[in-house]
């Protein structure tokens, strides 16, 4: 697939930097630094197994109003773990009734935002935009996109459309007359800085006296742990001890839709400097858990860790990784930190609240769309219990 063509208002491009310079400049968008080329550059260049897609849309003007992240991923039924098994099986049970799900064969997904991380990442609107129009106008030229198959050396089963907060919600609904369907996955665990703490003591400071005694505990049990940076100079020294620690923890996810590659680290790196931050966490010099964030704007957004379970409860690894988060976004002056999906319960302990995110679904082909119609209702966030850490909750997460 190799092509860069214009179809109506839509602008097609399979390589982010055949993007032109005025283009970005009208948009007004790389402030943020996932509608930045070298973001977009360094996740698209290092994953040779996913097919990346960038959309602008135009105004009657031929000006553009909009950008849009596609990838193209391999996704297998199989691969689905913990509590949507059931769901799952229940699907193909019924799909390979009707020969319309194969054993092995995976599924190519078109998902419209951002595969490896969490939130409204893959979709930028310009401001004073009928948004609603704007979301129509996307989901008709992904559907022109896949009609023409003669772009694709395969087929396209479904398209997706990810993470949606709430607020959204009344422009992205009316995906919903064009066949998608939503539901809700792992809420976005995030956590306000309040702008009057000044180090890591204000923070334990505004906690109740049960968290301020769990947050001290774990950081004595974690007090053997060295921490180093990690930059582009050591990044190699200790990538293949990273590999396995990232397998450790995305194996007890759910499902992915893409494995990360973490090359991908040392190009964010090179491209985003101080933006980038990675740390690696030795006990003894083994290298037992990383962390990975990045700084857009005034968000700390924590990506993927990396996490030796053999030594996390005696050493408190995870806690001390989420404390060392507020830590960093305390000392860089930011206002809000997006710690991501899963072990929503711990995060909330620590100060993070949950925002609802909601993701648009439909098969390619009718049959299987209805099928799916029928199960989406199962699909559900895993329950948990929120914890309020805070004296006063004066804290509120954008729900």
């Amino acid at each position: 697939m190799n092509f860069c063509r214009k179809v109506h208002n839509t602008d097609y491009y399979v390589h982010i930097e055949d993007v032109p310079e005025e283009t970005w400049n009208d948009l007004g968008c790389t402030n943020n630094l996932y509608f930045s080329p070298k973001y977009l550059s360094a996740i698209a260049n290092n994953h040779s197994g996913i097919d990346f897609l960038y959309v602008v849309l135009h105004d009657d003007e031929n000006s553009p109003i909009a950008f849009a992240t596609i990838q193209v991923v391999d996704f297998l039924l199989d691969s689905v773990q913990n509590e949507l098994k059931g769901f799952v099986n229940q699907i193909k049970k019924i799909g390979r009734k009707f020969g319309i799900v194969a054993k092995k064969k995976p599924f190519k997904i078109l998902t419209c935002g951002n595969t490896f991380v969490s939130g409204e990442h893959g979709i930028f609107i310009k401001n004073n935009q009928n948004k609603q129009k704007v979301i129509k106008e996307l989901a008709k030229s992904v559907v022109e996109l896949v009609n023409d198959e003669k772009q694709f050396n395969y087929k396209i089963s479904g398209f997706m459309l990810k993470d949606f907060i709430h607020e959204s919600l009344f422009v992205t609904d009316e995906l919903l007359g064009y066949n998608y369907h939503s539901f809700n996955v792992e809420p976005n665990m995030l956590m306000q800085i309040d702008s009057d703490w000044n180090d890591f003591t204000d923070y334990l400071a505004a906690m109740k006296t049960k968290f301020r005694v769990k947050a001290k505990k774990a950081m004595e049990k974690s007090f053997p742990l060295e921490v180093i940076d990690i930059t582009q100079h050591n990044f190699h020294d200790y990538a293949p001890e990273m590999e396995t620690l990232y397998k450790n923890v995305s194996s007890k996810a759910g499902f992915n839709l893409g494995s990360f590659n973490l090359e991908t680290y040392n190009s964010l790196k090179e491209k985003l400097g101080e933006d980038y931050v990675i740390r690696i966490y030795l006990l003894k010099d083994k290298v037992v858990g990383y962390l990975s964030a990045m700084i857009n704007q005034k968000d700390l957004d924590a990506h993927y860790v990396g996490i030796d379970y053999t030594y996390n409860r005696e050493f408190a690894i995870y806690q001390r990784m989420l404390y060392d988060y507020i830590q960093l976004a305390i000392d860089k002056k930011l206002s809000q930190i997006n710690f991501g999906r899963t072990a929503s319960e711990i995060k909330s302990s620590v100060g993070a609240e949950p925002q609802n995110l909601t993701i648009y679904f439909r098969h390619k082909n009718h049959i299987p769309n209805k099928i799916f119609s029928f199960f989406v209702n199962k699909i559900q966030p895993t329950p948990f219990n929120q914890k309020f850490p805070f004296k006063v909750k004066n804290l509120v997460a954008h729900n």
